[in-house]
């Protein structure tokens, strides 16, 4: 009963958790964003739909989040995470043993690719979920220019958070969406884990015709 009271009244609780910890809310959002393209084993948290969310919440009456504060806490927080995962991918490629592996045609391929289309690749690849998590890990490992990442990272980032935070904002306005927000968050939320559920799926199925063309 306290599942289902909390997923038809999620207006109510949030806005009575995020009075509660203030601005601590902000740090808790910046993390998340942060996480999911900064560290490479959250590349299922909800990076656009949290965005969108936070944005709608926003947009509410007595509302504790401010997009004055949002906004700038969403570009700094997903420009540091792509920043971090290039990093450690340039500091992964140096490694003798992953280097020994890597090295051949595909990293050279990878290094012309991202060489020819790496500014497009990193500012679009931004609105792609799961995706968005690897092309800044590869790109450094691919060797792609670190004012050439900057500038497309920015980039991408500026357009992806300005559109999530104006869309969400302006449908969190909508009075119809007020009324009904438990129920569309909660289908937002399953349509963006979708994808994340598809390529776990994916996976296990090559898993599993791997091993079994090994046996045969």
């Amino acid at each position: 009963m306290d599942i289902i009271y909390t997923l038809t009244h999620l207006p109510q609780l949030l806005l009575t958790l995020f009075s509660l910890i203030g601005n601590w809310g902000y740090v808790l959002l910046f993390l998340m964003i942060f996480a999911e393209t900064g560290l490479v084993v959250f590349p299922w948290l909800p990076g656009e739909s949290l965005i969108f969310f936070a944005s709608s919440f926003a947009a509410f009456n007595h509302s504790p989040l401010e997009m004055r504060i949002l906004v700038p806490v969403f570009f700094v927080a997903a420009v540091l995470g792509d920043s971090l995962n290039y990093y450690i991918g340039r500091r992964l490629i140096q490694w003798p043993w992953l280097k020994h592996r890597v090295e051949g045609p595909n990293l050279d391929k990878a290094r012309w690719f991202f060489d020819k289309y790496g500014l497009w690749t990193v500012a679009f690849g931004r609105f792609v979920p799961l995706i968005r998590t690897f092309v800044p890990l590869i790109s450094g490992s691919a060797g792609l220019q670190w004012h050439r990442f900057t500038l497309a990272n920015l980039l991408g980032v500026a357009i992806w958070v300005t559109l999530g935070s104006c869309c969400g904002y302006f449908f969190g306005g909508i009075p119809f969406v007020k009324q009904h927000f438990s129920a569309i968050f909660l289908a937002i939320i399953i349509i963006a884990l979708i994808p994340v559920t598809l390529f776990f799926i994916t996976r296990q199925i090559r898993r599993h015709l791997m091993k079994r063309n090994k046996m045969m």
